[in-house]
C-alpha cells in the first residue's frame, strides 16, 4: 500500500506552522496506523530530516496519548477507535491522508502534532480524586453499589482523557472529558463526602480553558470509548444543586 502524507509540521509553539508532503510507501494493511508513522520516520531520518513528532505510549487504546486528527476526523475514521488501533485497512491504496495535532485553544501545540494536555490535569488536579484514607484493600462486598451506578460509574471511567472530545466540538469544549471524571466519583458511595466541592471546583477550572458546550454531539461520536453526552447533563444537574447547597449554607 502506498500513501501521501500532508503533515502538519510546527517547530514550536510560537513557530509558524504549514504542512509538509510525504510518501509512505509499501505498507502493510495490517500495519497500526503508528507503525505507518515510525516507517515514514525511519527513512526521515535516514536522508538526515527531522522526523515526524507524534504522541504515543501503551499503543493498546489506553493511555489517550496518541490523538491527532486524520482528515478531519478525531483518531481517524473508525468508530470507537483510538490512532494507536486504527490500521492500515481502513484506508485504500493511493489514498491522501491529512494529519494535523487537536485544534483547540485548550490544547497549545508543542511541536508538530504534539499538543500540551495538560489543562486536563488541571481539572483532575482540582477535585479527580477521593481523600479517603488508605490501606488493605476492603472486601469487594463490603460496600454495597446499585448495579445501575456501578455500571454508569464504570462507562465513565472508560474515559482515556486523549482530547478528541475537545478537538471535535466547534467549540473546543472540555465537558465530556469533566463530566466523565466528576461523574465515576459521584456515582459512588466513596465520592459523596467531597461531591458538591468536587464538581464545582472542576467544572470552575474547566472554564478557564475550554469552551462552552452548546450539546453539538460531536464529543460523543468522536470519543474512542463512546463516553455518552448523559454524562454532561449529569454533571451540570450535580452543578446546580452543589450551587444551591452552597448559598443555603453560607
Amino acid at each position: 500500500m502506498n500513501l501521501t502524507l500532508r503533515v502538519w509540521r510546527q517547530a514550536g509553539p510560537d513557530a509558524p506552522g504549514r504542512f509538509e508532503t510525504y510518501e509512505a510507501t509499501d505498507i502493510s494493511e495490517d500495519s497500526s496506523f503508528l507503525e505507518m508513522l515510525d516507517n515514514v520516520n525511519e527513512e526521515l531520518i535516514g536522508k538526515g530530516e527531522e522526523p515526524i513528532e507524534f504522541m504515543h505510549d501503551c499503543r493498546e487504546g489506553i493511555c489517550g496519548t496518541c490523538g491527532m486528527m486524520i482528515n478531519g476526523q478525531a483518531h481517524g475514521p473508525q468508530q470507537l477507535t483510538a490512532t494507536c488501533q486504527l490500521h492500515m485497512r481502513s484506508f485504500e491504496d493511493g489514498d491522501e491522508l491529512v494529519l494535523e495535532p487537536w485544534r483547540a485553544a485548550g490544547f497549545p501545540i508543542i511541536k508538530d502534532l504534539v499538543v500540551d494536555r495538560s489543562a486536563f490535569d488541571r481539572i483532575i488536579e482540582a477535585g479527580g480524586y477521593v481523600s479517603v484514607d488508605t490501606g488493605s484493600g476492603p472486601d469487594a462486598n463490603l460496600i454495597p453499589i446499585p448495579k445501575n451506578d456501578a455500571d454508569l460509574a464504570m462507562d465513565a471511567a472508560a474515559c482515556i482523557g486523549c482530547g478528541a472530545c475537545v478537538a471535535a466540538c466547534p467549540n473546543g469544549a472540555g465537558q465530556l472529558f469533566t463530566a466523565a471524571k466528576v461523574s465515576h466519583l459521584n456515582l459512588l458511595p466513596q465520592g459523596q463526602p467531597e461531591r458538591d466541592d468536587r464538581t464545582l471546583e472542576m467544572v470552575d477550572v474547566m472554564e478557564e480553558y475550554f469552551g462552552s458546550c452548546t450539546n453539538m454531539g460531536e464529543c460523543e461520536a468522536a470519543c474512542p470509548k463512546g463516553i455518552s453526552i448523559d454524562f454532561i447533563a449529569m454533571m451540570n444537574r450535580d452543578y446546580l444543586k452543589a450551587k444551591f447547597h452552597n448559598r443555603r449554607t453560607a
